[in-house]
């Protein structure tokens, strides 16, 4: 659906706030805090970025997008041709990363560019009535986006831990003492920082079941130990060698074949196909550790095989 720019807000030196109307005034679909939307741009690439505000709201949607250094082409671009005025094309809203109904209290870890759907989540559980931590990780006071607006309307719930202030350095043991099956942890940010945050929580002996986590980002996997392997169509028969150095899905497109794909970094679960025979070398962010030892789907946007062929269904 097509959407009008109607505020550039600028958040911190390095991220950009974008506030998104209908064209013609009328609500926005709904969504629930942890959702996000695929961006269209006009170099046509597909980004998903995290919707921030209050989910009550039905006039707008609010998204941040960091000034990435390592950008792959999405968000320098839309820094640099982004504007007020300006109609951009997006998805409907998508929830992987959803409030649990079974959340009685909630604390909220934020990295970085991280803070946006856990933004919204605050907005959510605060109307709601639900107890919740914020905890809010970043390098400075001047590099956190949102920072008035959440001591204003939640400032018995948040915490800055500052890298330059040490005296905020979070005790983990301290925050995530305590586990209950009735807490949950949500944590968004680099995965280093998520890395970090679950592995703290584990320790302290929170289960699975109550960790959540949301990425932004693919993790980087070392392509040396690449080997090629063959992926066939179930359906037709057809075989198409998958080399080193090209995805199923760049390989599918090169013979006219096509999958949906929006991130192309395994985070979205967009293309998510079916597989019939063989063992996929899962490589995305988006299937539980479950689904993964399953074998019956994979992403092809990232992921590749471990045996020499790949039967697929699309």
């Amino acid at each position: 659906m097509e959407v009008l720019i109607k505020e550039v807000i600028p958040l911190t030196s390095q991220i950009l706030g974008f506030e998104l109307v209908a064209k013609n005034g009328s609500n926005l679909p709904e969504f629930t805090a942890g959702s996000h939307i695929d961006v269209h741009l006009d170099n046509g690439l597909t980004r998903q970025y995290s919707l921030a505000n209050c989910s009550t709201e039905s006039d707008r949607y609010v998204i941040g997008v960091l000034n990435d250094s390592n950008s792959r082409g999405g968000s320098k671009f839309i820094h640099e041709s982004f504007h007020v005025g300006k109609t951009i094309t997006i998805s409907e809203p998508r929830n992987f990363f959803p409030i649990l109904p079974s959340t009685e209290k909630a604390i909220l870890f934020a990295g970085g560019i991280g803070i946006t759907p856990i933004y919204a989540m605050a907005h959510e559980l605060s109307a709601k009535n639900i107890d919740f931590e914020l905890h809010y990780f970043s390098r400075s006071y001047d590099a956190l986006a949102f920072a008035k607006e959440l001591e204003s309307k939640f400032q018995d719930h948040v915490y800055f831990h500052l890298d330059d202030e040490p005296e905020t350095k979070a005790q983990m043991n301290l925050l995530l003492d305590q586990p209950h099956e009735s807490k949950h942890l949500y944590v968004c940010g680099p995965n280093g920082f998520m890395d970090f945050v679950i592995q703290s929580a584990r320790k302290l002996e929170w289960n699975d079941a109550q960790i959540h986590k949301e990425h932004f980002v693919g993790v980087n996997v070392e392509a040396g130990n690449d080997k090629e392997f063959i992926v066939e169509i179930s359906a037709t028969g057809q075989q198409f060698v998958v080399p080193k150095g090209l995805t199923v899905i760049q390989v599918l497109e090169d013979h006219d074949i096509f999958i949906p794909v929006s991130c192309e970094q395994g985070i979205c679960g967009t293309c998510i196909t079916k597989v019939v025979q063989g063992e996929p070398d899962h490589r995305d962010m988006y299937l539980s550790e479950a689904e993964k030892a399953l074998n019956t789907q994979f992403l092809p946007c990232c992921s590749r095989a471990k045996t020499k062929k790949l039967i697929i269904e699309i």
